[in-house]
């Protein structure tokens, strides 16, 4: 039986979730979907780091003001040239298997992610020239040319250490069975169904893990999500709607964590991979640009978000630093889309397939530009996909529109080359632009913010003429927890952070 087709999780698998589980501790939390693979060199999904919070730590975390601060690392330092970066590891590290984690599993790490077949970490590591192993607790990474996202991107999955021997033991098919250094070890994973992980007893930091065992329930229906909330078969549900914020805040029991996050929700347009790419929205910016004008984004979040999210035309929000503040929102300009449309000799309406995955919310703001475009000459048709789904639909090129939601990261670098540059592995519109190359590549070397952005504006303005993606706002990450748990605080990556919880 799918679990959206359920109101609540039933009496017999709540039983069986807390089964032998008296006289221990256990976390049930609710997600959105199920992730794809637990690998985190291979791995892509949002759902899926909130997974690798427990199970696989990174080189670097970040703090409440997005600053990089130990994790299995000690410290760093960057030589003068910004050419080689230092890292010190923490000692005393074990992986989930018992293997010691020294610089040369850091160096294996760290090589699987830019060197492994199917790896999406490796141009989040293109600048990486080597890794080398200075003693038994340093790495020394040397770079073709000065990178300041370095750091930023260790605070990630590109910063997740995996054992070696389980890695080469498995080979391809090590997200079935994880094996990492995070707090949590893994324990099985029925897909669509559950992940459980129970608590690692030799973690490096064990006096502030306090929970023995978690449960990770993929259910997509955010309504069933909140019930099951209310039920008490859920302790913590990420991604609550906007919509329930003021229904969670008046629920006895239930508390509410909120935090800006530091992604976008847009819109990826094909203009480049395949037959879907051909049509006039793929093949003429004027149509990409008149589809953008018939958007009223101010309407779009108050109609579907109630007004708490914040409408964004840039791949960072309007409050980061690094924001261009001589591109503002647009306005809606209904007059301009038809012109745009006369211009590029379009005749009748113009057909857009519009591939959004299912669920509750992203369907709505799917409804709410197909009723705005139409007014401009669009004739949106909507094709709500299962979200592993579609992102082999947009890998393939089987899409005109594809409504996709990026959780970002730290750095500015980290929401946009993957997107942007040519061939980059998410640049699912297969554009193409060398002056946008050419400025990402500059601001990956720059450390200083003015002249970064200065950079980032060159990309800012081509992309706004292109729209390869219309960013259309910015989301709250709203995560609900009930009050039996204990010390949960939200930060803007969106990762729901496990160490230091109770459950009274």
């Amino acid at each position: 039986m799918r679990r959206t087709a359920r109101l609540l999780i039933s009496a017999a698998a709540f039983a069986g979730l807390i089964a032998g589980a008296q006289a221990q501790t256990h976390l049930r939390i609710g997600l959105a979907e199920d992730p794809d693979a637990l690998d985190p060199t291979q791995a892509r999904t949002y759902v899926g780091r909130i997974v690798f919070a427990s199970i696989c730590d990174k080189l670097f975390d970040i703090d409440a003001k997005l600053n990089a601060v130990p994790q299995l690392a000690l410290s760093h330092e960057t030589a003068a040239d910004g050419k080689t970066v230092t890292i010190k590891l923490r000692p005393g590290v074990k992986f989930h298997d018992g293997e010691a984690l020294d610089a040369e599993a850091a160096k294996y790490s760290l090589d699987r992610h830019m060197t492994m077949q199917g790896s999406f970490r490796r141009s989040e590591l293109s600048q990486v020239e080597k890794v080398e192993v200075v003693d038994p607790l340093t790495i020394r990474i040397v770079l073709k040319t000065p990178f300041a996202p370095l750091i930023a991107q260790l605070t990630d999955r590109a910063g997740m250490m995996v054992s070696p021997k389980a890695a080469q033991a498995a080979g391809d098919k090590f997200g079935q069975n994880p094996v990492c250094a995070g707090p949590y070890k893994f324990v099985e994973r029925v897909q669509q169904d559950r992940i459980v992980v129970e608590k690692f007893a030799d973690y490096w930091d064990k006096g502030n893990v306090h929970i023995d065992r978690i449960t990770d329930l993929p259910i997509t229906d955010s309504t069933v999500r909140l019930a099951n909330l209310k039920g008490g078969q859920l302790d913590i549900i990420e991604r609550a709607l906007a919509t329930d914020i003021k229904d969670i805040r008046a629920t006895p029991g239930l508390k509410l964590a909120t935090a800006l996050e530091l992604g976008y929700q847009g819109l990826t347009i094909n203009v480049g991979k395949g037959d879907a790419a051909k049509g006039p929205l793929g093949a003429d910016a004027r149509v990409r640009q008149a589809f953008e004008a018939a958007i009223d984004r101010e309407a779009l979040t108050q109609v579907v978000f109630n007004g708490e999210f914040k409408p964004g035309n840039q791949w960072v929000s309007p409050q980061n630093s690094y924001y261009q503040e001589s591109i503002p929102v647009p306005p809606r300009d209904l007059a301009k889309a038809k012109k745009l449309l006369a211009e590029a000799g379009v005749k009748g309406k113009v057909e857009v397939d519009l591939m959004t995955p299912n669920n509750p919310e992203t369907r709505q703001v799917a409804e709410v530009i197909q009723a705005m475009t139409a007014e401009a000459g669009f004739d949106v048709k909507i094709r709500v996909t299962e979200f592993a789904t579609s992102l082999k639909e947009a890998e393939a090129g089987k899409f005109q529109g594809y409504i996709l939601a990026w959780s970002g990261r730290t750095d500015p670098d980290g929401n946009i080359i993957n997107f942007a540059m040519t061939n980059a592995p998410n640049n699912y519109s297969a554009y193409s632009n060398a002056e946008v190359d050419a400025a990402l590549t500059e601001a990956r070397t720059l450390n200083d913010p003015a002249q970064r952005k200065a950079a980032y504006r060159k990309v800012a303005q081509r992309l706004a003429a292109d729209l390869p993606i219309v960013y259309l706002y910015h989301r709250i990450v709203i995560i609900a927890h009930r009050d039996r748990v204990e010390g949960y605080s939200q930060m803007p990556d969106g990762l729901v952070r496990v160490t230091g919880l109770k459950l009274k």
